[in-house]
């Protein structure tokens, strides 16, 4: 069975003594932990689309120095919006916080492309080297690896999926993001340490996702 770590929430920032040197990321961590993006399994089988992506795209067998989990954002916008802003391999910044700058290293944005991201200032990296893995219009699902940068993130892989819950809502529809993924974990950090930490960093883009394409949505009516 795969190890998946379950966000708790606290009112006090945790105590990640490898990143309070940096205040952005922190502050950030601390909003994020008191909103849970892995919501409880009893709400998430209200939608069993969610349930059946999970199980189809979102599991993994991990080894014994890997760890993974999957977060689920629900947006109040139609999927071809959501999905037209996340599909774009070469332009990360339009949603992810701590993503400066990004350049196609090699290929067009389409499968088998790989881009070099420059973070901002206040992360532990400054630079991540990705490849494109899969990137299905039909099924809306797009899969990166990460193959280089200064940081420590080895092996890490990541599965985003959309899918539509409703064709009802104030913007026009619902959809629901899955993100995943799957990394080995550094050494002299916990399994515990290192899932919070990515799942602080993709707590952010993904709401960040949300206000975005919910603004969109609404600007669009």
């Amino acid at each position: 069975m795969p190890w998946i770590f379950q966000t708790t929430i606290s009112p006090h920032p945790p105590d990640f003594p490898q990143y309070t040197n940096h205040l952005p990321l922190y502050i950030c961590m601390y909003t994020v932990i008191q909103i849970p993006y892995n919501r409880p399994s009893k709400e998430l089988q209200r939608h069993p689309k969610t349930e059946a992506m999970k199980n189809q795209y979102h599991t993994s067998q991990l080894s014994s120095n890997q760890c993974g989990s999957s977060l689920v954002q629900t947006i109040d916008a139609p999927l071809p919006l959501v999905w037209s802003i996340i599909r774009r391999f070469d332009n990360p910044q339009a949603y992810k916080l701590f993503v400066k700058s990004c350049k196609l290293r090699s290929g067009n944005g389409g499968i088998g492309s790989v881009r070099e991201v420059m973070v901002v200032s206040g992360l532990p990296a400054a630079t991540s080297t990705e490849r494109l893995d899969e990137l299905d219009d039909e099924c809306h699902v797009m899969m990166i690896s990460i193959i280089g940068g200064d940081h420590r993130l080895v092996n890490y892989r990541s599965t985003t999926t959309l899918h539509e819950i409703s064709e009802e809502g104030t913007n026009g529809g619902k959809t629901e993001v899955v993100e995943s993924y799957v990394v080995d974990v550094p050494a002299g950090n916990s399994k515990e340490d290192t899932c919070c930490f990515a799942n602080m960093i993709i707590g952010c883009n993904l709401r960040s996702l949300a206000r975005i394409t919910e603004k969109m949505a609404k600007f669009h009516l």
